[in-house]
């Protein structure tokens, strides 16, 4: 079995020691998608909601997050985030989020990336509940990612 690296010798909770590791150039892609109704969807697209803008605040929203992961995640670092973006495509049912983070540093940025794309997810949740309570979040997954001792990482299977 592969030894976590989350963990003391005695299976304690422990941030890793990555200060002597070296910087590299590391970036990481993660999606999630909102399913809801057509008319909703259709809202969302022509921007119709009572609450506004529903991609420019979840956008801002998922950016924000992701600058602050190390305060909501115990054992993640701190990172220099230099780029953090959110897109949006519209689906048949669905709104696809994905989210993009680099850094240079010496660890990666799979969790901001991951918990960008979930809180623009949450953020369009809330914004268009009014419209839609049955509203679904789903597929919260790493596309891909680059940079680290681990190399590179693309997914190949989609849900």
């Amino acid at each position: 079995m592969a030894k976590l690296t989350h963990t003391d010798e005695t299976g304690k909770a422990r941030m890793v020691d990555v200060g002597k590791k070296d910087a590299t150039s590391r970036r990481a892609v993660a999606s999630a998608r909102v399913r809801m109704s057509p008319e909703t969807l259709g809202a969302i697209r022509d921007n119709t909601l009572a609450k506004g803008d529903v991609l420019g605040v979840a956008r801002v929203a998922g950016i924000m997050a992701a600058k602050k992961v190390d305060q909501m995640i115990p054992l993640a670092h701190p990172l220099p985030i230099e780029y953090a973006g959110v897109e949006f495509e519209f689906e048949k049912d669905s709104l696809l989020i994905r989210a993009e983070v680099a850094v240079d540093a010496k660890t990666g940025v799979e969790m901001e990336a991951l918990t960008a794309a979930a809180v623009a997810a949450l953020t369009v949740y809330d914004m268009a509940k009014s419209a839609d309570r049955e509203m679904e979040i789903t597929d919260l997954h790493l596309d891909q990612k680059s940079g680290g001792r681990s190399g590179e990482f693309k997914r190949t299977n989609d849900p």
